[in-house]
């Protein structure tokens, strides 16, 4: 891993984002941390700063200019990024027209468009020099079928697994390794944000994973040049049943089990 060059991560303020920020401190990566919260983001700086050079680039992915604001200030620091995490999102919960359009644009523009982006700018340099990484963090949810409620969710992140599937074969023979990662539940502050946190924690606790497992899984993969993974033996589980099930069962099974956590109203 090379350690005079920069790795960003978005959404590195909580949860699998920060995880990841620590395991790259603690692997020696240098690191440029961006999200809304300046504030979170400046406290983690602090401490890792520690052990490698930090630094903030506040912004918000919703905003269409973000990507090439962040970009263009990195140039201008004079930073080198060989290692682009995006990891920036958040749930949209309800039925598709229980929100505002504005609402649904932010959330494409954040999980979607923004990686797609970040990825266009930062991937030349990457490839001039045969080395890179991006890890893009995607769901367990875009490996299983559709569920009412959160209804981009699931969708947007079957894109960003196929987006990083194709991306890791155009980019390999480049020296450019391009991993999905995909988590099952996870320990953050993703289901108090959206509402669901009393839903899910009725959930066995076999299904879950704490943000640090997470972490290491993503970058221990994507440092192999695997161009998918899945965290935890449960979730691969679950992922194989629903790939190979008959649709109609696998179909019914997530549907009802998605009840318990999704607001489909």
């Amino acid at each position: 891993m090379k350690t005079d060059q920069y790795a960003l991560i978005t959404g590195a303020s909580s949860g699998i984002g920060e995880a990841i920020a620590r395991e790259y401190a603690r692997r020696g990566k240098p690191l440029i941390l961006t999200a809304r919260r300046k504030e979170r983001l400046e406290a983690l700086a602090a401490e890792l700063g520690q052990k490698v050079p930090v630094v903030v680039l506040a912004a918000d992915l919703a905003d269409p200019k973000a990507p090439q604001e962040m970009f263009a200030a990195i140039q201008s620091a004079g930073l080198q990024v060989d290692t682009l995490v995006n990891n920036a999102g958040y749930g949209v919960p309800g039925r598709y027209l229980s929100e505002s359009w504005a609402s649904h644009r932010d959330f494409l523009q954040v999980l979607m468009t923004a990686v797609a982006e970040l990825t266009y700018l930062f991937l030349p340099a990457m490839e001039a020099q045969k080395h890179g990484r991006i890890l893009n963090v995607a769901s367990l949810a875009g490996l299983v079928p559709a569920s009412a409620g959160h209804t981009l969710y699931g969708a947007s992140k079957s894109w960003l697994i196929r987006f990083s599937e194709c991306l890791a074969l155009e980019s390999a023979s480049r020296g450019v390794h391009v991993t999905a990662l995909c988590p099952g539940f996870t320990y953050t502050e993703f289901h108090d944000v959206n509402g669901m946190r009393a839903n899910v924690s009725k959930l066995p606790k076999f299904l879950w994973l704490s943000s640090e497992e997470v972490a290491v899984i993503g970058i221990d993969a994507v440092e192999a040049g695997k161009r998918r993974v899945i965290s935890g033996f449960a979730n691969k589980v679950i992922a194989w049943m629903t790939r190979y099930l008959p649709d109609f069962l696998s179909n019914a099974l997530v549907g009802g089990k998605a009840k318990q956590f999704r607001n489909a109203d």
